[in-house]
Formats: structure tokens, C-alpha cells, sequence
């Protein structure tokens, strides 16, 4: 990472903890509410423990990091030489991080350009790649935030849920579209627009909707080399079988990333989730521009 650009983002990214080191990425973590106790996402809950307590319906929230948490990460990264700080985090149609981290940024002892993504998950995570590599080439604060938005232009998600019941509590999706995909019985495919989760398609099993999610996400590979994630919750055998039918079918393929999902998504998905991200690779910072 070039000592004087630093790359902040948020646990949502859902980014491997030695990519982080490698490129010197700090992430700031979501909290997870699980009944009385507020735990952070990535250190206070595993995923297993979400899992358990969302079968068993017990009362699961999520809430964005304060400013000032926001403020001593911006204190820290500015004390270790860092001269300007991107800062890259979730949609904030899915949640208020970005907000916390602007007010934060307007009394940052450095620089601080804070980006809503319109992104999650790994699909976050490949927007924050792309940012520091772009720093560590030597690149600006505004060559990085251009590397990270071109990324997340042409970066897609798409998700299958068992239910649309998870996202319609969390206020994520509109009670008409999962109160639709209840009565028909459907298997719902999702997909991000916007910032937003949106209901793609209704399949009517399982294993088709599952096949379907397949189908995209190889479709939107094909002509480019792109990188991909495979996301899940507490599915992690269907997570392998995609990946490897995925590393099949894309001839362009770069990174093949396979991960569960952390706390603060998974609170909101249930378990069974299955993902596809599929980023194509930037052309780098030669075509990027400056903003």
C-alpha cells in the first residue's frame, strides 16, 4: 500500500484477512445485535452462532459503526503516515455506514473521499482491491476512488435465499415481494440495482434456482476476465459445487474467491444463502483518469 493513500472499508467486504494485510486495507466492523448483546461482525460472533440463533428465531439486528469509531480508525491511518484516506463502504440504501463515515471525515486530521459503493459482500471487497492497487502503483486519492468506481460499474451479485422472509424483517426487500414469493412457494433469485436488493426472478425449486444463479452469473462472465466470488451461509457444500462449475465454465477467469458470508449479511439472507459476484478486471490506472 503507498504510504501516503490508505484504504478503509467495512466488514461487510467480506475480504480474506491476509488479502487485507497484503494490501494494507483496514476494514471497520458492522455490529451484529443478537438479543441483549451488541457484537461486532468478524471478532465478537461467528457465523455458526447467527445461524443457531436465526433457526431458532431469535431476535437478530444489525447497526452501522458510530462516527466516532469511524474518527480514531481515520485518527490511527492518518498517525501511520497515510497523507489521504479512500474510504469505500456498502450501499447505503442497505444501510447508514456510509453517512457515519462522512461525518467522521469532515474532522479527519487528513484527507478523507468516502464512497457509497452501491456494492456488498465481495462485490465491496473487489472495489476495495482495485483502490489499493491503484495506491500501491502510486496513485492519488482521486486514481484510487476512480479504480474503485469503475469496479463496482461493472461488477453484478446475484443471490439465492431459501426465503424472502430475513430480508422482509430487516426492512431489505418490501413485504409485498416476499409475502408473493410465500404464497407461490417460490425459490427467489435476487439480485443488487441500485444500491438495492431487488427480486430478479421466482424459480420454483431449489436446485433450479440454483442452477439459474449458475446460468447468470456464467453468462455475465463470458467476453472479459473477471474475477468471482462465491458467497453462503451455513450451505457450504452447495458453495463448492458452484465454484467448481463456475472455474469450468469461465475461460477468463482471474481470482475464484469462496467464503461465507459474515454475521451482518447473514442476518438478513438466513441461512442456505448462495451467491455468485462477478467483477471484471479494471483496465487499470492508464485509462482510469483522474477525477
Amino acid at each position: 500500500m503507498s504510504r501516503h493513500v490508505a484504504i478503509v472499508t467495512d466488514s461487510t467486504a467480506y475480504l480474506p484477512h491476509r488479502t487485507m494485510e497484503r494490501h494494507g486495507i483496514t476494514a471497520v466492523p458492522l455490529t451484529v445485535v443478537l438479543g441483549d448483546q451488541a457484537l461486532e461482525e468478524g471478532t465478537e460472533i461467528s457465523t455458526r452462532a447467527l445461524a443457531q440463533a436465526l433457526t431458532k428465531r431469535r431476535s437478530v439486528t444489525t447497526s452501522r459503526p458510530s462516527p466516532q469509531v469511524f474518527a480514531e480508525t481515520y485518527r490511527r491511518v492518518a498517525e501511520s503516515g497515510a497523507r489521504g484516506i479512500v474510504s469505500l463502504h456498502l450501499s447505503g440504501e442497505l444501510s447508514g455506514t456510509y453517512d457515519a463515515a462522512v461525518l467522521a471525515a469532515r474532522e479527519a486530521p487528513v484527507p478523507v473521499r468516502v464512497v457509497d459503493t452501491g456494492m456488498v459482500a465481495m462485490a465491496l471487497g473487489f472495489c476495495a482491491l482495485a483502490a489499493a492497487e491503484t495506491a500501491e502503483a502510486g496513485g492519488t486519492v482521486d486514481e484510487a476512488v476512480t479504480a474503485a468506481e469503475k469496479r463496482a460499474a461493472g461488477t453484478s451479485a446475484y443471490f439465492y435465499v431459501d426465503t424472502l422472509d430475513y430480508l422482509r424483517r430487516g426492512g431489505r426487500i418490501g413485504a409485498a415481494q416476499a409475502l408473493l414469493g410465500s404464497a407461490l412457494a417460490v425459490k427467489p433469485l435476487l439480485s443488487l440495482d441500485g444500491g438495492r436488493i431487488e427480486l430478479l426472478e421466482k424459480v420454483r425449486t431449489a436446485s433450479k434456482a440454483i442452477a439459474r444463479l449458475e446460468e447468470l452469473a456464467a453468462e455475465r462472465a463470458q467476453g472479459a476476465e473477471v474475477d468471482i466470488a462465491v458467497h453462503h451461509l451455513a450451505a457450504p457444500e452447495r458453495a463448492a459445487a458452484l465454484a467448481d462449475r463456475l472455474r469450468e465454465r469461465v475461460p477468463g477467469l482471474g481470482e475464484l474467491h469462496v467464503s461465507e458470508v459474515g454475521a451482518v449479511i447473514g442476518a438478513h439472507t438466513g441461512p442456505g444463502l448462495l451467491g455468485a459476484v462477478v467483477s471484471p478486471r479494471s483496465a487499470g490506472r492508464g485509462e482510469s483518469g483522474t477525477r
